[in-house]
């Protein structure tokens, strides 16, 4: 059975190592150290359930949570912060937080809060969205290309890159945002391998005609389809 995914979103390194090492059995997770990585991540890939930190550079955990809410009403989210007074658990949760849980706490508890969640957003889970990507239906939550009675499965990181560039169509996109949104790093290794999975979509896609994935030099690429005249 497939681990249900977690974005989590922490700065403090020793906090965000134990939370990991705890919860990594149970769930894949995937950390971010800040709050613009965390939310390009979330545009470009399906989770389950979100983890938040509120003090965090670039946007911290409060405005993230509103941004998350505005591209998806349903997602359990759940504030894990130091910040105990009253005023920031109301306002966490009138942003639309799940729940509120104040640093230290037991790794007990939260996996608690956490199964209590992904079980009722189960109950409510909407259909897998699914993408026109040329002849092709995409669907991103089973990493699969569908076309009459073919299937071309796809990996994680191919699905994933795929669903990013759908969200950002016509959009010249950098590469170390991808990088920072997907695999959470940009340096050079992880370059080269988006290189690999760029080369790879390429080549499934090469009978698609009206789709395209341009390299932008210096800068990173863009995802296009021409839509056709009739």
């Amino acid at each position: 059975m497939e681990k249900s995914k977690i974005l989590y979103a922490e700065d403090d390194e020793t906090i965000a190592f134990l939370i990991q090492d705890s919860l990594e059995n149970y769930y894949q997770i995937h950390h971010y150290r800040d709050g613009k990585s965390a939310l390009n991540a979330f545009s470009s890939q399906i989770f389950d359930i979100c983890l938040l930190d509120i003090m965090m550079p670039e946007i911290n955990g409060f405005d993230l949570a509103k941004k998350i809410r505005e591209e998806n009403t349903e997602i359990p989210i759940i504030f894990i912060s130091a910040k105990a007074l009253k005023e920031d658990r109301i306002r966490g949760l009138k942003i639309g937080a799940d729940d509120y849980l104040v640093k230290p706490f037991s790794i007990e508890e939260l996996i608690l809060k956490i199964e209590v969640f992904l079980k009722r957003s189960k109950k409510t889970q909407p259909v897998p969205l699914q993408y026109k990507v040329g002849k092709f239906d995409f669907d991103p939550k089973n990493y699969t290309l569908k076309c009459d009675e073919s299937s071309i499965p796809l990996t994680q990181r191919e699905s994933e890159l795929l669903f990013y560039f759908l969200r950002s169509k016509n959009v010249v996109l950098k590469r170390q945002d991808i990088l920072q949104a997907i695999w959470g790093d940009d340096d050079y290794f992880m370059g080269r391998s988006l290189d690999v999975f760029i080369s790879r979509l390429r080549k499934i896609l090469v009978h698609e005609q009206n789709i395209f994935i341009e390299n932008i030099h210096g800068i990173g690429f863009r995802f296009s389809e021409k839509v056709e005249e009739r």
